[in-house]
């Protein structure tokens, strides 16, 4: 019953190949597993620098070099590894609206920001967008919220804004039901929500290199802060315009409820459109209603509903009960009437933005 040594030998020799099969199959897979992540890592890379290209952005590199040494404050762009370092991945959705979800995030100094993942641009206006947003990134008002950068290596271009976080002023107006609305919007701090807005939009009217106009003033576009400092919000919409021009033929933009109604009929855009726009903040402020109310029925246009009881004298019936007192009565009518004049359907009736932020500071001061 001996086993001879051939036998010792064969088995060893059977145990050497198992071996030598296996150590090899785990080096050939390690090997095309190497590959193929190399692979798909230049695949990735390779499709960064088509939304990077896509999105515009060596035209935004070139624009911003021309900077050099002329603003401390200008944009810059992110990369898809930092914005998700910023966002931890993107795990805080702190807003989801028609033009974008907004996530909160960290800068490596621990500087708080917004990050706003944008609905899909049309690259063949990307010249547009970089001018606009190397426009924006230059604003220095303290009652506009500041863009830090932006990331154009995805689909849609990621922009970067300063962080406000005391909701917007449609929240603290309007939504009792969710406990958003507050009792601290006294007339005073509504009066100074609303000169620093018209501030704002005058600065953006008159004091840019190129005007720029909003398009899109709403409530909701207005941020506050821990001292309910107002801040305008959301430049997606915003249109460059060179000074005393009228764009003609323009694809309406804005909220129903706000829109202009002369530029709804004439497809023409001015600077009139934002002061439309902001009467119906105005009245948003003096009513506590919605831009668009509603009976349970139908929709009513606030501006109209507005317009109709000043016709009528009735303005006191429809002002929120909240701000009414013996000692500012007059100064709601003041700002009333600045408020209908805001909404006149014709915009040569309408004062500029200028006019309006400074009647509303001397009516603050």
């Amino acid at each position: 019953n001996l086993v001879s040594p051939a036998h010792y030998l064969f088995e060893f020799a059977c145990f050497n190949l198992h071996v030598g099969v296996g150590i090899s199959f785990v080096f050939a897979t390690m090997i095309i597993s190497w590959l193929h992540f190399l692979w798909k890592r230049r695949r990735y890379m390779k499709l960064k620098e088509k939304f990077f290209e896509q999105n515009g952005g060596r035209i935004l590199q070139r624009e911003l070099s021309k900077l050099q040494g002329q603003s401390s404050e200008k944009a810059k762009i992110f990369t898809e590894e930092e914005i998700k370092r910023v966002t931890n991945n993107y795990a805080n959705v702190i807003g989801r609206g028609g033009s974008g979800d907004v996530y909160k995030g960290f800068l490596p100094d621990r500087t708080p920001v917004a990050v706003k993942k944008s609905n899909i641009v049309d690259h063949k206006k990307n010249d547009e967008f970089i001018n606009e947003l190397v426009v924006v990134s230059q604003i220095n008002n303290r009652n506009v919220v500041r863009l830090l950068g932006c990331c154009l290596e995805t689909q849609v271009p990621l922009l970067v804004y300063e962080f406000v976080g005391n909701g917007t002023l449609f929240e603290h107006i309007h939504e009792k039901d969710k406990g958003k609305a507050t009792n601290n919007l006294s007339w005073e701090v509504r009066l100074k929500i609303a000169a620093e807005t018209a501030g704002a939009l005058s600065y953006l009217h008159s004091e840019t290199n190129v005007p720029i106009i909003h398009r899109d003033v709403k409530s909701a576009n207005i941020l506050l802060d821990e001292k309910y400092t107002a801040k305008i919000f959301d430049f997606g919409a915003s249109k460059l315009v060179p000074i005393d021009e009228i764009i003609k033929n323009t694809i309406l933009k804005g909220t129903s409820g706000y829109l202009d109604p002369e530029s709804c009929q004439t497809s023409k855009l001015t600077d009139k459109s934002d002061v439309y726009s902001f009467g119906v903040v105005l009245a948003e402020l003096l009513t506590g209603e919605k831009a668009l109310m509603s009976d349970g029925q139908e929709e009513r246009s606030l501006a109209m509903h507005f317009l109709s009881s000043l016709e009528q004298n009735r303005l006191l019936e429809i002002l929120d009960g909240r701000i009414v007192n013996d000692g500012n009565k007059q100064q709601l009518k003041e700002v009333a009437r600045l408020t209908a004049r805001c909404l006149s359907v014709r915009g040569k009736e309408r004062p500029t933005m200028r006019e309006v932020a400074l009647e509303l500071k001397g009516q603050y001061f």
